[in-house]
């Protein structure tokens, strides 16, 4: 009689079991893994908040007992009180330009951010430059290729190429040159905008200084003068090349350029392609939380080795989660507040805050996102070292991913996916 029953109950276990089974096993179903939290971990304060930041976040930290810079920890939230997030070791990934060393010259100055100011930055470093209005940065070349972004007022530029091609060009404000490495150059500031002008130069290697161009000044100061006087078709005439300065000039005053840059050149210019482009005057495309122009050797030929965005983000728009496949990123803020996490792999992850004139350096693949968290649209140059501007977006990615797969990954319901976009939006709401 009892097993009997006991067959019974097993058959009756066994039906409950497959029909509570049922329901599930047509989707795939999440491992017993603990899930994140709800906490939407917001930066506490800005930089103009009245108030004396202290480094606690939802019950965690303490207060600081001893002294403070409290400007700097205003304008650095998530690093005093880090997102719940943020974990393990990720290299400090933003240098601002106005923590640089700058050099003054008779008539203007230079500072600049490489691999000794900032480590993780291996494979690209940028140069902030300020000429005077017709003061010139000294004929030079260098062994880094040279991508250069108009700041403020109205520049002329030349270069020759190793064929003996010759380019002489202008450019404004938001417009762009590049010179490859090696290829001799000038740029000087024209005095079309009173005050001169200021200018971004970003070179594709992350070990570049601009103490170890290679000047024409310095270059002739240290050959002997009878060998200069042969070189140049005058030897018994010495005194010709008394006014070699002995010291490289750097950056110095200079007669501004004719406003007509026809006037400049000793011949036509007759290189294939321009060395200068008017990346002031391209249409942005507009985007749901803002706008984004694209320049790279598809559009500007001869820019090999340095492709760029320049992307304005409205008020708490977001450049969305995304990563570069093989492509180092160098990004500088002209305007606004920004938040960048970085996903270093491996649960190594870091939040930083950036304001205008800060720099964000971003190795190839790591996951991140560029937000607006201020109150003013946010304006930034985001440069990759690569001859084609590229990025994998998250959303479009699991939208196109099979979506049992993606169920079984983030328990997304039918509803969440449906609103991942097919289309790369670039930047969101």
């Amino acid at each position: 009689m009892w097993c009997k029953i006991l067959s019974v109950s097993l058959l009756i276990a066994q039906h409950s079991i497959s029909v509570t089974a049922a329901p599930t096993s047509s989707i795939s179903p999440q491992p017993p893994v603990q899930y994140t939290n709800s906490n939407p971990n917001n930066v506490l304060w800005k930089p103009y908040s009245n108030i004396t930041p202290q480094p606690i976040r939802d019950g965690l930290g303490a207060s600081v007992l001893g002294p403070q810079n409290v400007p700097m920890e205003l304008q650095n939230a998530d690093l005093l009180a880090s997102p719940t997030t943020d974990n393990g070791n990720v290299e400090n990934f933003k240098w601002p330009m106005s923590a640089s060393h700058t050099k003054l010259k008779n008539g203007g100055w230079t500072r600049q951010q490489n691999v000794g100011a900032m480590p993780i930055a291996e494979d690209l470093a940028g140069v902030n430059m300020r000429l005077e209005a017709g003061s010139i940065r000294e004929l030079h070349w260098h062994t880094a290729a040279e991508w250069g972004y108009v700041l403020k007022g109205d520049m002329r530029i030349s270069t020759i190429t190793p064929e003996g091609q010759v380019w002489v060009g202008d450019v404004s404000e938001g417009d762009i040159w590049y010179f490859p490495a090696g290829n001799p150059h000038s740029l000087q500031a024209k005095d079309t905008y009173p005050e001169g002008s200021e200018f971004l130069l970003i070179f594709d290697k992350g070990t570049f200084s601009e103490d170890s161009t290679f000047q024409l000044t310095d270059w002739l100061a240290h050959v002997p003068k009878s060998v200069v006087a042969k070189n140049f078709g005058l030897p018994n005439d010495l005194r010709a090349f008394d006014h070699i300065p002995a010291n490289e000039l750097y950056i110095f005053p200079g007669t501004p350029p004719p406003q007509d840059v026809n006037d400049d050149m000793v011949v036509p210019n007759d290189t294939p392609n321009p060395y200068t482009f008017q990346f002031s005057k391209v249409k942005p495309e507009q985007k749901q939380a803002g706008t984004v122009k694209i320049v790279d050797s598809r559009s500007f030929n001869v820019s090999t080795t340095i492709a760029a965005a320049e992307v304005e983000l409205e008020v708490g728009g977001l450049r969305e989660l995304h990563w570069h496949p093989t492509q180092p990123e160098w990004t500088f803020f002209l305007s606004g507040q920004a938040r960048i996490t970085l996903f270093a792999s491996q649960s190594n992850a870091a939040t930083y805050d950036f304001l205008p004139g800060d720099v964000a350096y971003i190795p190839p693949s790591f996951g991140h996102y560029i937000e607006n968290i201020g109150d003013t649209p946010l304006k930034f140059v985001e440069v990759l070292k690569s001859d084609l501007f590229q990025d994998i977006s998250l959303s479009q990615w699991l939208a196109l991913t099979p979506p049992e797969l993606i169920k079984a990954h983030l328990g997304f319901s039918d509803e969440t996916i449906s609103h991942l976009s097919r289309k790369k939006l670039t930047l969101v709401k």
